[in-house]
């Protein structure tokens, strides 16, 4: 099943997305895939998932955020609440009132706060590897110095020269993806082609190290949704890689324990890029929990 590539005119400007109908018709329940930050877009996270949930009656719709993929940046600096507006911008220019949301990371994050400010709207949740489960990038003894050295990483710039130096360097952007796709076979000349592609043409680690620049703080997060998640009444999946070196799993099972109907698989072997490292868990997981939805 192909996608079809469409723009929606949202008061910050276009928004590409890609949508995948199924068979059923207009009748179908909708489903909203929301990407990560970095060198990502809704082809890069979602192509491989979007066919095969739309396969099984959805449909499915998978935006570019403000300065990733095929939509252009935005007029404002890019911040939780700015994305989280698009978010809403998003849906409502698509006249949807009802639907289920999955994120990946930074998608992820947006799905948390979308269903938070917007319970009426969200049928369920799928979140993936998700950010804003926890208020410091690092947790134990190392928690401290880990915050410090990634805000000033993050402040100097030196985590996004770093970030696109490999990224243009075929032997470093593989290796750049170990961490987070942790199954060679799965890193692809392709994938690598799509990755390099995406850091030439596009403006997606900019509009990420804005949004990092305003989230990683000295001593803790500017987002941190934990406390909150009782508050979220819609059937929700966390999809947590075991071998994610960002989040550990342990994360995302404490964050699905704390809400009242809420569950978490971990997925093995797989990193934080969990639905291309594991499409044969991660698909049929999701496409479990939506059908669940009624």
């Amino acid at each position: 099943m192909e996608a079809t590539r469409s723009t929606a005119a949202l008061p910050s400007g276009p928004v590409s997305y890609l949508e995948w109908r199924p068979a059923t018709g207009a009748d179908a329940s909708v489903v909203v895939l929301l990407h990560g930050g970095g060198l990502d877009s809704a082809w890069l996270s979602w192509g491989e998932v979007g066919a095969e949930l739309a396969a099984t009656g959805h449909r499915v719709l998978a935006p570019d955020h403000p300065g990733y993929g095929n939509s252009p940046r935005a007029p404002w600096r890019a911040t939780q609440d700015r994305l989280l507006g698009y978010v809403a911008a998003f849906t409502a220019a698509l006249g949807l009132e009802r639907y289920a949301l999955a994120g990946l990371s930074l998608g992820g994050g947006l799905a948390i706060g979308h269903a938070l400010e917007h319970p009426g709207r969200v049928r369920g949740l799928v979140l993936l590897g998700s950010y804003g489960l926890q208020p410091t990038l690092v947790e134990g003894a190392l928690r401290v110095p880990a915050q410090l050295a990634s805000w000033a990483a993050v402040r100097t710039g030196l985590l996004q020269a770093a970030t696109r130096a490999s990224a243009l360097d075929r032997r470093l952007l593989e290796r750049s993806l170990r961490p987070v796709l942790r199954d060679s076979a799965r890193r692809t000349p392709e994938l690598l082609d799509a990755v390099e592609a995406e850091a030439r043409r596009g403006s997606g680690l900019e509009v990420f190290a804005e949004w990092q620049r305003a989230e990683v703080g000295l001593r803790r997060q500017s987002t941190d949704y934990s406390a909150r998640l009782v508050r979220i009444r819609a059937p929700t999946l966390f999809v947590h890689g075991e071998r994610d070196s960002g989040v550990p799993a342990a994360v995302a099972e404490r964050a699905a324990a704390s809400m009242p109907d809420a569950r978490a698989i971990v997925v093995p072997g797989a990193g934080h890029w969990v639905q291309r490292d594991r499409p044969d868990v991660v698909v049929p997981a999701m496409a479990e929990h939506l059908a669940a939805l009624g």
